[in-house]
């Protein structure tokens, strides 16, 4: 075990095993609620009493609606989590910096680590795992990703015996929010965003959400997880949903679609063998896909694999009591590891995948054009998709004159050449514009 550890190296029978909370903010909060309101319920699911030690805020004496006693709140984080008599700490305090440095020193002195800090998974969490490694301690993360949602430990460990092929998610409540009321009311990404923010669905400041950030966080990890690849947020795609129109929103409906920001990670055979491809951003996906039905707020992640087939996790994506649900799941399981003196599954990285960029993924493509309402438009359009090999499924013209639009949906092709393709139709002079292209995902 590791030598710089003390009292918590191991755990003696009649001890409880004691815990130390950073953060105290709405998910904070509801996880020393339940730590203190169950804590005789939970003791018997460990086998061993749990004891809040601890809890660390940026400012003492504010009212928190706790029925704890005021002694365990300090400002101190780096001294609670090096105290070395800590079995685990539970980090909901978010960021980088601070977090990664409370982290990697509870991990020092003997402590094991539950964490929601999606963006410090996905940006560094190669040396978490490592000095969690190194320690023989639990890094221990489902709430990082879909809030109550079971997604982290059936990827780590019911489905590692399989093979997965594909993560397909929804994994943002707030513009699932957004495009749900674009599709069911009309309104438009500004008007859909103010009754986000007026509902509390959205911060005050959404940039992280609409622009697709959150959603990348939580794409690396899964990749990571599912493909036994390290894959960080620098290797994830990454686009938000500021361009999606009421336009785009009706020509989904039209072809039976609705428009949901997914985050996508696949398993692809490429000439050099298997690779990783991981990326987030808004697509039409067909209205029969379970995903489709996904509502308001709600998360999905739909995982498609060799043996177990299709598979779909539903649920609250965010919020303080189905994160906290989440983060005492992981709390239950370190304690229990820590009272038998074991620790659970690290990263797995055996698979070392090469991960692909953006230009390599494949999908299949929704392409608005406005162009001149005259003979050999479709064939030139035509013949600049030739060109770049990406074959055309459907094609429509909707108005005349100066309103005529061509929508095309193509076959499977890869983003590079659809890319190409764009820019030779702007370059034509019958085309007046390419107004929109989508993407589109789930068997359309």
């Amino acid at each position: 075990m590791n030598p710089s550890s003390s009292d918590a190296t191991s755990w003696t029978p009649g001890r409880p095993l004691r815990v130390a909370l950073l953060g105290c903010g709405v998910v904070g909060t509801e996880v020393a609620r339940l730590l203190t309101r169950d804590a005789d319920e939970l003791a018997q699911r460990v086998g061993a009493p749990m004891e809040l030690v601890g809890i660390a805020v940026r400012r003492l004496g504010r009212d928190r609606d706790l029925d704890v006693p005021d002694e365990l709140f300090t400002t101190d984080a780096a001294g609670l989590v090096s105290r070395g008599d800590i079995d685990v700490v539970i980090e909901v305090i978010g960021g980088i910096d601070l977090a990664r440095d409370l982290i990697l020193s509870a991990l020092e002195h003997g402590a094991s680590v539950v964490t929601a800090n999606k963006a410090l998974l996905a940006e560094d969490g190669a040396t978490l795992f490592e000095a969690a490694h190194k320690a023989e301690r639990d890094l221990y993360f489902e709430a990082a990703v879909a809030g109550a949602i079971p997604i982290v430990r059936p990827l780590r460990e019911s489905l590692a015996g399989d093979r997965v092929q594909r993560v397909l998610g929804i994994v943002n409540g707030t513009t699932n929010f957004i495009l749900d009321a674009m599709t069911t009311t009309g309104q438009g990404f500004s008007e859909a965003l103010d009754e986000a923010q007026r509902l509390g669905y959205a911060e005050a400041d959404p940039t992280a959400d609409i622009e697709g950030f959150d959603a990348a966080s939580k794409a690396a990890i899964l990749a990571g997880l599912a493909f036994h690849t390290r894959v960080t947020i620098g290797d994830v795609h990454r686009e938000g949903i500021t361009d999606v129109s009421a336009a785009d929103v009706r020509s989904a409906d039209e072809m039976g679609c609705v428009v949901k920001l997914l985050a996508i990670c696949e398993r692809r055979e490429t000439p050099d063998g298997p690779a990783v491809s991981a990326r987030v951003h808004p697509a039409m996906i067909p209205r029969s896909h379970p995903l489709a039905s996904v509502r308001g707020a709600y998360n999905a992640v739909f995982v498609e694999s060799e043996a177990a087939g299709e598979l779909m996790f539903y649920g609250p994506g965010a919020g303080g009591a189905p994160t906290a649900s989440a983060v005492l799941g992981d709390v239950v399981s370190v304690a229990r590891n820590r009272r038998s003196d074991v620790f659970g599954p690290g990263e797995s990285t055996h698979a070392q995948l090469e991960v692909l960029d953006m230009g390599r993924a494949r999908t299949r493509y929704h392409v608005s054009i406005d162009v001149d309402d005259r003979a050999g438009v479709l064939a030139s359009v035509a013949g600049a998709f030739a060109e770049y090999d990406v074959s055309i499924k459907t094609v429509r013209q909707e108005g005349s004159g100066s309103d005529a639009q061509l929508v095309i949906v193509t076959h499977e092709a890869e983003d590079a050449a659809l890319s190409a393709t764009v820019a030779s139709l702007r370059g034509l002079d019958m085309v007046r514009d390419v107004t929109s292209v989508m993407r589109v995902e789930g068997g359309f």
